[in-house]
């Protein structure tokens, strides 16, 4: 039972962890990108993945985790999967509609579900389905205001979606599988990540803004803004591994949707971005399903860990019955060889 409450702590500080950082670090990014004119996402991304690997690299010296031996194949096909993703989501953006763009997000979670059904054999309740959609219909009233289609924009999206579901699949996938951590897992894979973004974004950025990253003017201001962007991006990175790997895919991606409608509120009370009465009813919607989404969810762990304490005692009981009465049977033989056998014991 203590187990049992550990890991839910664990798994509350987690969300936690990963809301509060993911807020932080999109409102200062914003001030990075509107206010201080910094427009070059992807670069900036390849710089959070390295800071993070410098921070765990510098925590494993000093003993705060254990590494463990990945098959390098594996590491350089999730971590370059990964940074792909980061750069077609950014490409996404660039080409498509906000609202769009927007759509593709949404739509990453029903892709989830159906990879999760068709590949690994998992099963979502109706209850669940209903929930996920219920959050997906409230995220698209608040963020969703035009839909402009085009050829390369959605082709970006598709493959967008896909990289993205198979990189947070396997997220949650390697770390069950090769019983490896969250923090190890990051530690193998930001490396690669960082490299595959690095030599990318630059070309990403100059395509998106049509300016250079290496000729812009970086004033004390905006270096300090990067540079706090950096150390948040470390939480970020490692809440995003840690979550998925005690959740699972689509609850982080419920989790993003949670972070969407804050940052939406704390734009318009911190910002003072405009708010209509249609954001206002998304939210509330999205929030809805979101209690949905968690409730549904805690009962049916609640029932399938009364089941399995079900299951396992009902082993015990078939391991120790054939022990017992083994055990009266030699006490049997033995009084018979000794002579006393009770007349009434005779068959």
């Amino acid at each position: 039972m203590g187990e049992t409450s550990g890991y839910q702590l664990g798994v509350i500080g987690a969300l936690a962890l990963s809301v509060a950082s993911s807020v932080a670090i999109v409102i200062c990014n914003k001030a990075l990108m509107s206010n201080l004119g910094f427009p070059f996402a992807t670069t900036l991304t390849s710089w959070h993945l390295m800071v993070t690997f410098c921070t765990l690299h510098v925590a494993q010296r000093f003993n705060v985790f254990e590494t463990k031996s990945i098959e390098m194949k594996t590491v350089v096909f999730f971590g370059i999967l990964n940074g792909v993703s980061i750069g077609l989501l950014n490409l996404s953006l660039g080409f498509n509609s906000i609202g769009f763009y927007q759509m593709t997000k949404l739509a990453i979670i029903p892709f989830t579900v159906l990879l999760e059904t068709v590949f690994l054999k998992k099963q979502f309740s109706q209850k669940i389905k209903l929930s996920l959609f219920v959050l997906l219909l409230g995220v698209g009233i608040a963020s969703i205001t035009d839909l402009q289609l085009n050829f390369v924009g959605s082709v970006l999206s598709l493959l967008a979606i896909a990289t993205t579901c198979v990189g947070q699949i396997l997220t949650n996938t390697i770390q069950k599988r090769l019983n490896v951590t969250s923090t190890q897992l990051l530690y193998h894979s930001a490396p690669f990540q960082a490299a595959i973004l690095f030599v990318s974004g630059p070309v990403v950025d100059q395509c998106l803004t049509k300016q250079n990253v290496f000729a812009h003017k970086y004033t004390p201001v905006v270096l300090a803004f990067i540079i706090l962007s950096c150390l948040i991006s470390v939480s970020v990175n490692f809440s995003t591994f840690l979550v998925i790997g005690k959740t699972s895919p689509v609850t982080y991606q419920v989790l993003g949707h949670l972070k969407t409608c804050l940052v939406l509120g704390f734009g318009y009370t911190l910002l003072h971005d405009p708010f209509t009465e249609r954001n206002i009813l998304g939210i509330l919607v999205a929030i809805f399903g979101m209690g949905l989404y968690s409730y549904f969810c805690t009962h049916e762990n609640k029932k399938k860990q009364n089941s399995d304490l079900l299951i396992s005692s009902q082993i015990k009981e078939r391991e120790t019955t054939p022990l017992l009465v083994h055990q009266d049977k030699d006490n049997h033989e033995v009084k018979k060889s000794n002579g006393i056998i009770n007349k009434d014991s005779v068959v």
